[in-house]
């Protein structure tokens, strides 16, 4: 399956245009060094949590808003030998950020489950935790299960993506964020929905009906696990970029 390049990134409000109009120009280099896919969405209901949230991964001032997003490519290998060539090519070099680069997070996560539809949605739920290595088969299990009432709830696509080249950095990462255990690999995941109104209507729905995964029995900490709501700001597949 397909490997993606996920970030968190902390964005000063005001430069919203600023980021758009970078997330175009780093497209351009991207699909040139053989990327698929670009989607970078900004934070619209990202809650903060009891041990774990968006807001502590990459520390945004009050005056910044959370980011998430993906590059898609068709494996490790082509996404690998694209960040060596990108190492090199002045354009890469020569790109000013309009955000604070050392305190976004990144990694390299493989698909280990998809379904539906990854295109065409107007709301975005991100999710970031730290599962067992020796649990995967189990959470990819729980995946399904968990797309069987998404599914119901008007969900368009899910995908799960398994960390494998996850690194520590010097200020943030996605180890301190899920407060990760040695024996541990990060998930980065999202649900695309059509809308807001339709997770959130989804989301009461699940609450009120908590009988679907009362008697689940989780393999992964839940209390590390956090998430967000995001709307789309730039989707090289969509026609509207």
């Amino acid at each position: 399956m397909s490997y993606h390049t996920g970030s968190i990134a902390a964005v000063p409000t005001a430069n919203r245009q600023q980021y758009l109009d970078h997330a175009r120009e780093c497209w351009s280099l991207f699909q040139r060094h053989g990327a698929t896919r670009m989607v970078e969405t900004w934070g619209e209901d990202v809650p903060h949590g009891t041990l774990t949230d968006f807001h502590r991964a990459v520390d945004p001032q009050d005056d910044e808003t959370v980011t998430f997003g993906w590059i898609t490519w068709p494996d490790r290998a082509s996404a690998d030998a694209a960040w060596q060539a990108m190492s090199e090519d002045p354009a890469m070099r020569d790109m000013q950020m309009p955000f604070d680069g050392s305190r976004m997070i990144w990694g390299g996560f493989a698909t280990v489950y998809e379904q539906g539809d990854a295109v065409g949605g107007g709301y975005y739920q991100g999710f970031a935790l730290a599962v067992p290595a020796a649990n995967r088969d189990a959470y990819v299990d729980m995946a399904g299960k968990g797309w069987e009432i998404f599914g119901r709830g008007g969900a368009l696509g899910v995908v799960e993506a398994w960390g494998e080249d996850v690194p520590h950095g010097k200020r943030t990462d996605f180890h301190r964020a899920t407060q990760a255990r040695d024996d541990e690999v990060i998930v980065f995941s999202w649900i695309n929905w059509p809308d807001r109104a339709t997770c959130d209507a989804a989301a009461r729905a699940m609450e009120q009906d908590a009988g679907d995964t009362a008697q689940w029995e989780m393999p992964f900490d839940g209390k590390r696990m956090f998430w967000g709501g995001f709307v789309p700001l730039f989707d090289s597949a969509s026609p509207v970029r």
